[in-house]
């Protein structure tokens, strides 16, 4: 990308960084990020990967996030700004990865993740103390870790 011109560069990293512009959707845009977040778990269990391929595809995923969160951060000026979604989307196949894929279980994973994304209980708050792409990426992997656990929890209780 580095034989981009600079617009060029600029439009195509704040589309990824937007998830195809989901970010510029009101109201919640971090809601929306989350739903491409679930089309993505669904994809990643739809192919039906193990879990550690599963585990592997979703922390690839979230590691790749942090280049272009951070780098779109800077160049729209804010620490975490609200456009950028593309870290839900990242982090949302990770509350899955141990709970079995239902309907029933998509739908109360997604809540659980929105609910400690928006609440940033210890540690997600601490997360995104982390600098540039590091922190904007850190704690929504952070609520969807706690939101795994939860999710597994209330299934095996089920």
């Amino acid at each position: 990308m580095a034989d981009l011109p600079p617009d060029r560069f600029r439009t195509i990293l704040l589309a990824g960084a937007t998830v195809g512009g989901l970010g510029r959707l009101r109201p919640a845009p971090g809601t929306w990020g989350s739903l491409a977040g679930l089309l993505a778990a669904w994809a990643i269990h739809g192919l039906s990967f193990p879990p550690t391929a599963a585990l592997a595809s979703s922390a690839a995923l979230a590691l790749l996030a942090v280049p272009i969160c951070g780098r779109a951060a800077r160049l729209l000026g804010g620490r975490d700004p609200a456009c950028v979604v593309l870290d839900e989307a990242a982090a949302v196949p990770l509350v899955f990865v141990a709970a079995p894929w239902r309907w029933d279980t998509a739908a109360v994973g997604f809540l659980l993740f929105r609910l400690f994304d928006v609440a940033k209980p210890w540690p997600v708050c601490w997360c995104e103390r982390l600098p540039g792409g590091w922190g904007i990426v850190a704690d929504d992997v952070a609520a969807a870790l706690m939101s795994a656990l939860a999710l597994l929890l209330l299934a095996r209780a089920a």
